[in-house]
């Protein structure tokens, strides 16, 4: 049965009402859902799925209160396989060989290669579904999605799992063209970011698309956050640390050593401090900030808000969109069941209470709660801050190791340390530079969401 919406005002809901409860087989047909109303805030417009009607607001464009899609080009970002990964480290050595080396560590090649076969199939099943519909169509690796790709797409697509998005996301500027994930391996994928796995993986495109020509969807937004470095090493270039491990494997600890070298010897250092910069990637999930290696202690200046400064130690600190607060946020704050009760049980020593600890449901019912209040609308204009195994003594202390902030700004006091956007792009961060954070509002990614 068919959707859509339309764009209404409060003063013409009766009148649509009574025009289409007397069209023939609608007479007392036509209901209001059970919480909808017409007392909208920003745009008001109705959706209708056969009999239903239901009221939805948008305050960003209102031409999002009824979506078109209609692209005449295309680009399709599609992932790098496992099995196309593998190849590249090990270029030099024969399938034969290739397919022994697997074996020795206990990798399955001949499902490496049945995926890897899969995928290429899938993409060139979205390839041709684009097509049927007119639409000019680029299948695109990692390596060739830039800005002029961009810019020539009316819409982006990529065919792979939440890497492949985030991959897109860092580099998507455009808040007007929407940015379309689509699951090629749903067995192995996850994909909160992409379209409903069940419903329309990528080998089921065709009835995705057909809805989004039809018009049966509606517009998401999913805020990003914006850095702006000032300090050393403010204008450092990325490391893409996917490719990192290909690029210079034999250069890595060397690196490192050299770096720490220069920061124990300012003689070596330039005093010439670069002006302040905005990175030209944006953070869809989450940014890390702290110490390369785990095992070293994350020192830095923390302030929230334009608050008072606080000298903190910890294991790093991440900072996440409503996108993100699912991810490594939710995980890092997880409560589990037996965490609550183990704590009702002190309460209950401790204040004579009778919380019901043997109680397992209870326990379970308490977590969930607790658990999906970590959780935050993509659309919501905050971030999340978790500090990671914060140090506490009588020199060190964390006033907040979890809150919501509009603007965080952190100072490295770090000597190897980085700061990674969505788990991809890397930048220096070592003592003096200095990280401002910030949701970037008019730069939200525009996706499409099926109700």
């Amino acid at each position: 049965m068919k959707s859509y919406s339309m764009c209404i005002t409060r003063a013409m809901f009766s009148r649509y009402l009574l025009k289409h409860a007397q069209r023939p087989g609608h007479q007392g047909k036509l209901r209001l859902l059970e919480g909808s109303s017409p007392s909208c805030n920003g745009h008001c417009y109705l959706r209708l799925h056969g009999h239903n009607v239901r009221w939805a607001t948008t305050t960003t464009n209102p031409d999002d209160a009824v979506p078109m899609f209609n692209p005449k080009r295309a680009a399709v970002l599609t992932k790098m396989s496992r099995y196309e990964y593998e190849r590249r480290l090990h270029s030099r050595l024969s399938e034969k060989e290739f397919k022994a080396f697997l074996e020795s560590k206990d990798s399955d090649y001949e499902g490496l290669l049945v995926r890897h076969h899969n995928h290429l199939t899938t993409v060139e099943t979205i390839k041709k579904t684009l097509e049927s519909k007119n639409i000019e169509t680029r299948i695109l690796q990692r390596f060739d999605f830039n800005s002029d790709v961009i810019d020539w797409a009316d819409a982006i697509f990529t065919a792979g799992g939440d890497g492949t998005y985030l991959l897109a996301s860092s580099k998507f500027v455009n808040k007007d063209k929407p940015l379309i994930g689509l699951n090629t391996d749903p067995d192995k994928s996850e994909g909160h970011l992409l379209l409903p796995k069940r419903q329309y993986p990528a080998s089921n495109f065709a009835a995705a698309l057909q809805r989004m020509l039809d018009g049966d969807f509606r517009w998401r937004y999913l805020q990003r956050i914006q850095v702006t470095m000032g300090g050393q090493h403010s204008n450092d270039d990325a490391v893409e640390l996917h490719d990192q491990q290909l690029q210079f494997p034999e250069h890595r600890f060397v690196e490192h050593i050299k770096e720490s070298e220069e920061e124990r010897h300012p003689k070596s250092v330039s005093c010439n401090v670069p002006p302040p910069r905005v990175l030209p990637v944006f953070a869809l999930n989450e940014v890390f900030i702290g110490e390369s290696l785990s095992s070293r202690v994350s020192y830095y200046e923390f302030s929230e808000d334009d608050g008072p400064k606080e000298k903190q130690k910890s294991s790093g600190i991440t900072i996440c969109t409503g996108t993100g607060s699912s991810s490594w946020h939710f995980h890092i704050n997880h409560l589990p069941a037996k965490s609550v009760r183990d704590v009702l049980r002190i309460a209950n020593s401790r204040t004579c209470s009778s919380f019901p600890v043997d109680d397992w449901q209870t326990m379970e019912a308490i977590s969930d709660e607790f658990n999906s209040s970590l959780r935050f609308d993509s659309s919501t204009p905050l971030m999340a801050y978790t500090i990671r195994d914060p140090v506490v003594n009588g020199v060190f202390h964390v006033s907040n190791p979890r809150n919501f902030a509009k603007k965080i700004r952190i100072r490295s006091r770090m000597w190897d340390a980085c700061l990674v956007i969505d788990g991809g792009i890397s930048f220096q961060f070592n003592d003096g530079a200095i990280a401002t954070f910030e949701i970037a509002e008019g730069n939200a990614i525009r996706t499409v969401d099926f109700d």
